[in-house]
């Protein structure tokens, strides 16, 4: 695909390390959206060595993977995970490569933050590698964000929009398997609207 020019660029050109150097321990969509989030990982069954990419202080399981590694932009906020065993600080912006030997993980999720790439393509194409056969890629979101940091593209688009945007990063890797979309809050959800897309790496 062709993206339309300017799609991938953001209001605020700050360096994304500068914009994160202050920690944010907070959350970032409501109650009914974080147990929406750990339901779908429940269904799912995203356990085992799980990479949580774009992290923050708190991965929103609801019973803790075996190994959980987080990868985020703020040290502070992933020493303060409760959940992880492993914090890797990493501006997948910057580099979109991951810095993990191939077939590390089961599977790996990112919640809230897939609106904030400007390379997606390229990091969805990396975590094919890192996961193993199988595994799953499950990308969560909202309609909250950092406004100056999301991509143009994703600040013009619809709900129902965002789902096809992130089908279609999964799809031009050429390296995962038809992806899955779904409303995980019902329709008329007073609170934060949350949505789910994923895949399995092709074995």
């Amino acid at each position: 695909m062709e993206w339309p020019p300017g799609f991938f660029d953001r209001m605020d050109p700050m360096p994304d390390r500068d914009f994160y150097a202050a920690p944010r321990l907070v959350t970032h969509i409501d109650e009914g959206a974080i147990a929406a989030v750990a339901a779908l990982y429940e269904e799912l069954g995203i356990d085992g060595e799980v990479l949580d990419l774009m992290s923050s202080w708190v991965s929103h399981f609801r019973r803790s993977p075996r190994r959980l590694t987080v990868l985020g932009m703020n040290r502070t906020e992933l020493d303060a995970n409760p959940d992880a065993q492993v914090r890797v600080v990493h501006d997948l912006n910057d580099d979109p490569a991951l810095p993990f030997a191939d077939d590390s993980f089961d599977h790996a999720v990112c919640c809230v933050s897939v609106d904030y790439l400007t390379k997606p393509v390229e990091v969805f194409r990396d975590l094919a590698r890192v996961i193993r056969p199988g595994g799953i890629f499950l990308c969560t979101f909202s309609n909250r964000l950092f406004a100056s940091k999301a991509i143009r593209g994703w600040l013009a688009a619809t709900d129902e929009d965002h789902c096809a945007i992130v089908q279609t990063y999964f799809r031009e890797t050429g390296k995962w398997g038809e992806p899955s979309v779904r409303r995980c809050t019902p329709v008329l959800h007073a609170g934060d609207p949350l949505f789910g897309v994923w895949a399995q790496r092709d074995q």
